[in-house]
């Protein structure tokens, strides 16, 4: 056997805590759909409805990189459950816009209240100073992580980020 395909492929360093974070934060939205009865889909599409409060199917198709027909079978299933409900467009009558009822309303309520709780209580070591300063850092490397992912081809690791090994090794 090549000692390439028993590689283990590893991170290590901020690039594997980011990807611990991402994890953690992946496996809480799964238990937040199978505690609501949702698809993954069907909760990213409520919690983009609810951020934007009114989009149009096409314009969560984009959102979400799926197709029209795939929100119809999403909507229909979130309408059914009176999760969203459909609102005439006053402009185009063949479009319509997607919005939360409200026990959906509530739903959102009660899962930022819990994620805030969840947060609250992760953070409770920390002085109020620190997680203000990871709250602008985090935001800051998101924000860069979405123009330098647009040109990734031209792009090449810092040794900065990979030089650290004091961090638990993780992967992708």
């Amino acid at each position: 056997m090549s000692s390439e395909i028993g590689a283990s492929h590893t991170l290590d360093g901020f690039p594997a805590a980011a990807v611990e974070f991402v994890n953690v934060m992946q496996r809480n939205r799964e238990r937040i759909a199978k505690d609501a009865g949702l698809s993954a889909s069907e909760l990213r599409a409520l919690f983009r409805v609810a951020a934007a409060v009114s989009v149009t199917p096409k314009e969560l198709a984009a959102y979400l990189d799926m197709t029209t027909a795939a929100i119809t079978f999403i909507s229909r299933s979130l309408v059914e459950r009176d999760l969203l409900h459909r609102v005439d467009h006053p402009n185009d009558r063949r479009s319509l816009y997607l919005e939360l009822t409200p026990v959906a309303h509530q739903m959102m309520l009660d899962i930022h209240r819990d994620f805030v709780a969840l947060l609250e209580a992760a953070t409770s070591e920390l002085e109020f100073a620190d997680v203000d300063g990871f709250s602008t850092s985090l935001r800051s490397v998101a924000r860069s992580m979405v123009i330098h992912s647009t040109r990734s081809e031209h792009a090449t690791p810092h040794e900065a980020l990979r030089a650290s090994t004091a961090g638990r090794a993780t992967h992708l």
